[in-house]
């Protein structure tokens, strides 16, 4: 990806952690092994509390899962910055001259890690969805690409799979489908999918192929069982860093929407939109994506 992927120079000296080992000290790996930490505490948050309170076990698997990534970070990375999802305030947006927020201790930072403790809270309350991830990203200022995510990893631990820029997955195969004329595959919403994916889905002959959490979906595109990923209405920083880091190991394209750059670790940490998808087909997938922009 062009980035550097070195540890920070003031990182814990080995020692034991509790429960999980002695991290990996490279950044790559060290963001695979923090999202198989999380993975499996959520696998036994599961267990022990069970379906019947599906809001409750939302809320016990997100803070569960932050804790423990916190601590980590904390103790093998105290140097570096950390944007979480369930940080309190993180979502405000910090502007040059307002005093109602405080600058946010991340955009003087070198490195940040952006990371999402339970993506797709919906899919982890229901019992047999395995549609849901961990998500772990590295920013490093010292960068060479406008997203400057040195480092990913998304853990799928109901699916027992993980992705991650340590060992970067191969570039997708071109599709049986794709070969033979067949419709293109765009991941989205299994609940809500955007009223624009749906007409831009009319529009190019694309089959919408629903899924959960915003990590399985590019995962899926990574993985070829999808040939593309649309979204828009609202994310944040954290829902894509860690995916589109290890699309991007993968050779694969990922924009915003109008085909602008992917930017993160901003003063403002909304993203709300993106496309992930099959170098070949990013050229017609963002001028099908001009007819269909979603109004602001």
């Amino acid at each position: 990806m062009g980035e550097r992927t070195e540890t920070s120079a003031r990182v814990n000296s080995p020692r034991e952690s509790s429960d999980g080992g002695v991290p990996p000290v490279n950044d790559a790996a060290f963001a695979r092994w923090l999202a198989d930490r999380a993975g499996q505490t959520l696998l036994q948050v599961r267990d022990e509390m069970g379906f019947a309170d599906g809001k409750a076990l939302k809320a016990a698997g997100d803070k569960a899962a932050h804790h423990l990534m916190r601590a980590e970070l904390a103790r093998w990375r105290p140097a570096d910055a950390v944007l979480s999802e369930e940080d309190d305030h993180a979502r405000d947006a910090w502007r040059e001259g307002e005093h109602t927020t405080v600058r946010p201790e991340r955009l003087g930072a070198s490195r940040v890690w952006i990371i999402d403790p339970l993506d797709g809270t919906r899919e982890f309350s229901e019992e047999g969805r395995a549609d849901w991830a961990v998500h772990v990203a590295l920013w490093t200022a010292d960068c060479s690409s406008p997203s400057c995510l040195a480092a990913g990893a998304v853990a799928m631990p109901a699916q027992h799979r993980t992705v991650a820029t340590d060992h970067s997955p191969a570039y997708p195969p071109l599709p049986l489908n794709a070969a033979t004329g067949g419709p293109i595959r765009i991941a989205a919403s299994r609940t809500r999918p955007p009223a624009f994916v749906t007409a831009l889905a009319e529009e190019i002959g694309a089959e919408l192929v629903p899924m959960g959490s915003a990590g399985v979906k590019i995962a899926a595109v990574i993985s070829g069982e999808a040939d593309a990923y649309v979204h828009a209405g609202g994310q944040y920083e954290w829902d894509s860093a860690a995916p589109v880091a290890v699309a991007l190991a993968t050779g694969l394209h990922a924009s915003r929407i109008d085909g602008s750059e992917l930017k993160y670790n901003e003063a403002d940490p909304k993203l709300p939109d993106l496309v992930v998808c099959r170098k070949d087909l990013a050229p017609r997938l963002l001028a099908a994506l001009q007819r269909h922009l979603p109004s602001e």
